[in-house]
């Protein structure tokens, strides 16, 4: 009986995973909620895979991960598909491997997102050519991000409005209120997004 409620609970992960968008971040939460729940920490490969396995997709997700990283995380998954007593560590591993084949997890080493989900690899930029300097943006940010000098009538030389990177936490209310469509969302990497 405690069994089929813990293959429930595995089947109930992997749902919520699924709403994510972000094939890195699907599998960060499956093994996080894994290792939560339902893993029982008797087999090795399961058991000290699945920490490593969060591990290297923390630093996918944060922007830290290396080629290594991926090489760790095909071998672990199939190690943990191979040789883990029970079908949920099986299961497990193969969550991870599904994604690997696509190229994502190298698309985050390379420091792209392409569901644009994950914090450290994008950014919110202005456009500088479509910004009418109304300052809808900043009034709206909460972390302060965004500078510049609301346009007053019939004064002229106002630059657009910038927003400060280090100061942005992400949270798109910026892109909301823009009346002009002036906000955009790119990689972090990208120099100049179009329209700029």
């Amino acid at each position: 009986m405690t069994e089929q409620i813990k293959e429930l609970k595995v089947d109930d992960i992997k749902t919520a995973a699924e709403e994510k968008s972000c094939p890195v971040q699907k599998a960060l939460y499956f093994v996080t909620e894994f290792l939560a729940g339902p893993m029982c920490g008797r087999c090795f490969p399961c058991a000290m895979g699945s920490y490593e396995a969060r591990i290297r997709l923390q630093n996918l997700v944060e922007g830290r991960g290396s080629e290594a990283d991926v090489l760790a995380l095909t071998r672990i998954a199939a190690d943990m598909v191979d040789a883990s007593f029970c079908k949920k560590g099986k299961d497990t591993g193969k969550f991870i491997l599904d994604w690997i084949g696509t190229g994502v997890y190298k698309e985050h080493v390379e420091g792209n997102c392409p569901a644009m989900q994950c914090a450290k690899l994008i950014e919110y930029r202005i456009l500088p050519k479509k910004c009418t300097i109304c300052g809808e943006c900043k009034a709206v940010c909460k972390s302060f991000a965004i500078h510049g000098e609301i346009r007053k009538t019939y004064k002229s030389g106002y630059m657009p409005f910038e927003i400060r990177q280090k100061r942005c936490i992400r949270c798109g209310e910026c892109i909301k209120v823009c009346p002009a469509g002036a906000i955009v969302l790119v990689g972090a990497r990208v120099q100049d997004p179009v329209g700029v």
